[in-house]
């Protein structure tokens, strides 16, 4: 069955739309910038989110004035994430013609792609555990858990269909993308929202992954940025994001008279047997080649390869060997680019996050810069220079790694 994308959100840390993030990727805007020191040894670079308010957010969306209500009722006390979240999803939505040809409620579909996501939140309400723990909010129980974004975004939306969180570290985004191209497929739902949810991180796990050697500008900010396949590299950026795509049957996208943005033509998620967060160039090349086949495509009609490519040395080097393996002799001929070198690694919204910008890529026919790439590993692969590229790209593959041997592709196609 065919499945296409009739929808599109995006909150992150250089837009708050989809239409402005299209032109933060054509002007190469970075949301990288030092954060002040907190004292836990944690990074000090971040793409953080400035500015966000959630009822301007709510109020600039032309939705029904009952989702509007239902949106501030349900979310107007919940941590911000998920209500970055719920704006993300909205705009999704909307685009998606949703709130004028509906779709059956109970053939709709929700997988919130992410998971540890609150652990920030409940930090910083320890003190005031600390303090009395009869003083933690009366929502505390639901907020803290994953779950808590599926069950708010349902009842905004009102779906009925089947729902769930799903997890696969720094590849969650496309775990929760293939999940819901396989509930479409399967006749299970028409439509389904993917939801890559913002991770709010604590300090502690951000210290973790410093700890880890994974992370960039622990120590001098100044001098370190996101430089995804630059010989400089040193690790990723922490990025504050959420994305969501709404996927939906052809035939559905057609009897509501949506409009397909693109298609999702195939996928292919493997695991490395392999508990540590090393990255596994054969598992990431039989990801992509298994992704074309299930596609349809070979390597010669790949235009373009949105790359996980964290910064960090180890997961550029593999990525790069994988895509070479994968693509044999085409690998010069896509371009290739990473879109987390301007808006930092999304953690578990990055996949979905950056099938959008594959998708914004593609329908207006660019490739966005690869910023700070002055030294590249690899002078045979086609990476995107610092500048803005005309690119006429008719398939893409967009990948998302994680630790614990999480290996996935997605190959999305352009409408014509």
């Amino acid at each position: 069955m065919r499945v296409v994308v009739t929808g599109m959100g995006v909150v992150c840390s250089i837009a708050s739309t989809v239409p402005s993030f299209t032109r933060a990727l054509r002007a190469g805007r970075c949301g990288i910038g030092p954060v002040p020191d907190p004292g836990d040894g944690g990074p000090r670079l971040a793409a953080l989110v400035r500015g966000f308010r959630f009822q301007n957010a709510v109020a600039a969306r032309r939705l029904p004035e009952e989702i509007a209500r239902s949106a501030l009722r349900a979310a107007g006390r919940s941590p911000q994430p998920l209500q970055m979240d719920l704006v993300a999803a909205m705009q999704a939505y909307e685009q998606a013609g949703l709130h004028e040809a509906r779709a059956d409620p109970e053939r709709m579909g929700l997988v919130v792609a992410g998971h540890n996501l609150s652990s920030g939140y409940a930090h910083d309400l320890h003190p005031k555990y600390e303090d009395n723990p009869a003083h933690l909010p009366a929502r505390f129980a639901l907020h803290f858990m994953d779950t808590d974004r599926v069950g708010t975004l349902s009842q905004v939306f009102g779906i009925r269909g089947e729902g769930y969180t799903v997890g696969g570290a720094s590849a969650s985004g496309n775990v929760g993308i293939i999940n819901g191209s396989r509930l479409v497929e399967s006749g299970a739902v028409d439509v389904c929202l993917v939801v890559g949810a913002m991770t709010d991180l604590s300090p502690m796990e951000k210290r973790g992954l410093a700890t880890l050697g994974a992370v960039a500008g622990v120590e001098e900010p100044q001098q370190a940025r996101c430089r995804p396949f630059d010989e400089d590299h040193e690790g990723f950026v922490p990025g504050q994001g959420a994305g969501c795509v709404v996927l939906e049957s052809g035939r559905s996208a057609a009897a509501r008279g949506a409009t397909a943005l693109a298609e999702l033509c195939g996928y292919d998620l493997k695991l490395d047997a392999n508990s540590l967060p090393d990255p596994r160039e054969e598992g990431e090349a039989k990801v992509m080649v298994n992704a074309m086949a299930n596609a349809g495509v070979g390597p010669r009609d790949i235009d373009y390869v949105n790359a996980h490519a964290t910064a960090t040395p180890s997961g550029d080097v593999a990525e790069l060997a994988a895509l070479r393996r994968a693509l044999g002799d085409s690998f010069g001929r896509p371009w290739v680019n990473s879109t987390k070198g301007l808006v930092g690694h999304c953690m578990c919204a990055a996949g979905v996050v950056e099938a959008i910008a594959t998708v914004v890529q593609m329908r207006r026919g660019f490739v966005h810069p690869n910023l700070n790439l002055r030294h590249p590993i690899n002078r045979d692969c086609r990476l995107a220079p610092g500048r803005l590229r005309a690119a006429d790209i008719r398939y893409a593959l967009s990948n998302s790694f994680g630790f614990g041997g999480f290996n996935t592709c997605i190959v999305l196609g352009r409408e014509r």
